[in-house]
């Protein structure tokens, strides 16, 4: 049996015997064949929502916010017609292009170029929020009911129209991406991020891929959202080949739990039992371009192995950390996972400890395998074993679980389906 498996803009070819192999994947979807005419219809027909022309036909200084170049938003193919609907709508309209980084690095101008292409990165004004510059944000002195400061991109309150585009997809601690995640963390002050990200949250049982209702996280966000300003949602949904499957337009709400209910009519998939050795991907480019996005497909492996098994993890992590040093200095000082817990429960907030809290939760549960292209010392300093290939991981996962025939679960789609048990 070959079974391919996304890495990077490539795929690695695993090669197992049908035997107590179980692959997991997500139910067949088309793609939208005329994506334009989709776009249109949606725009002029939202959700909840006057249409996108009678919005912006009133509004003098416009903010479009766009996701950053993790995430596998087909940005070319929607931006340029939601702009092409602001200028019929409103010509004299002021607009800029925000892109939500949340607490990632903010962007080059060669990753704001890939991002949304020579026309508009010549022709807008298209910047990268910095939520650790204070300069760039400002404080409307109020408190979510969870306890999160409303400090968010000074662009949001000034504008008379605030337009956010986004992927809907299983989240890790979420729920899903997309709708109200556009402005916390997307362009949220590092404060909000951490507390809205901070231990207590993070360990709730509902922080978790599929859940909304009674998810602290997604309703701190939500909150925040609608203390600040968010007018106008574009989200899309795509496939295991990463193209549009459905466009979901207007109600920062009510269209965001439309495309989540239409996300989860096929990337939920019952996993009846859980296995010794879960082979996961982080969904390949542009999501496994680093460590720290490669925990959500870890986080995956985490809901379909038994205790005590093995997670292999498959993704490329060309950028190796990707700017996430912090993450790692969490872990170089721990010897093993209770560690990482208890330095952070200690010295909170620390930028980037809910990844490392999420890394230490799996630890705990499962040996970790990766499969990269980064330093094998620094996967080492992660507590996760290292691996030249994905023989040589399945090997040592075998010798881990010490089964001849281990139960081998495949899930070549990483953090893109949501397992259920």
């Amino acid at each position: 049996m070959k079974i391919k498996l996304p890495y990077g803009r490539i795929h690695i070819t695993l090669e197992l015997e049908k035997l107590n192999i179980k692959i997991i994947t997500s139910k067949k979807v088309d793609a939208i064949e005329n994506l334009r005419a989709a776009l249109i219809n949606k725009l002029q027909n939202p959700a909840e929502s006057p249409p996108l022309k009678k919005l912006a036909g009133k509004a003098g200084e416009i903010l479009v916010v766009i996701p950053d170049k993790t995430r596998a938003f087909p940005s070319k193919l929607i931006l340029p017609e939601v702009l092409q609907t602001i200028k019929e709508a409103n010509p004299n309209a002021k607009i800029k292009i925000l892109i939500a980084t949340g607490l990632h690095k903010p962007h080059t101008h060669k990753e704001i170029f890939e991002i949304v292409g020579k026309e508009i990165f010549r022709n807008y004004e298209v910047s990268s929020h910095n939520a650790e510059d204070p300069s760039t944000t400002v404080n409307l002195n109020r408190k979510t009911s969870y306890g999160t400061p409303v400090i968010v991109n000074g662009e949001v309150m000034k504008s008379d129209l605030v337009i956010g585009l986004g992927l809907i997809e299983p989240h890790f601690f979420a729920g899903y991406s997309g709708g109200r995640k556009t402005i916390l963390p997307g362009v949220a002050g590092k404060e909000a991020i951490y507390m809205n990200h901070s231990y207590r949250m993070i360990t709730h049982p509902n922080a978790r891929y599929g859940f909304l209702s009674g998810n602290p996280v997604h309703e701190d966000m939500v909150e925040f959202m609608k203390m600040t300003k968010l007018d106008f949602i574009v989200n899309v949904t795509i496939n295991g080949e990463k193209k549009v499957t459905g466009i979901f337009c207007g109600d920062p709400i009510k269209a965001h739990i439309q495309g989540a209910k239409f996300l989860n009519s096929y990337a939920k998939v019952q996993v009846m039992e859980k296995a010794d050795i879960a082979i996961v991907t982080n969904g390949g480019y542009p999501l496994d371009r680093n460590l720290y996005q490669a925990v959500k497909g870890m986080a995956t492996g985490e809901q379909v192995v038994k205790k005590g098994g093995v997670i292999v993890i498959v993704a490329e992590c060309k950028e190796g950390l990707g700017g996430h040093e912090e993450f790692h200095d969490i872990f170089l000082k721990a010897k093993n996972p209770d560690d990482v817990d208890r330095i952070i429960r200690k010295m909170e907030p620390i930028k980037d400890q809910w990844e490392a809290q999420i890394l230490a939760r799996i630890l705990k549960k499962a040996t970790v395998i990766a499969v990269t292209d980064m330093n094998q010392s620094t996967l080492e300093d992660m507590l996760i074993k290292p691996a030249s290939n994905i023989e040589e991981a399945l090997q040592e996962a075998r010798r881990i679980v010490g089964k001849n025939s281990p139960n081998i679960v495949v899930v070549p789609e990483g953090p893109y389906i949501i397992p259920e048990s």
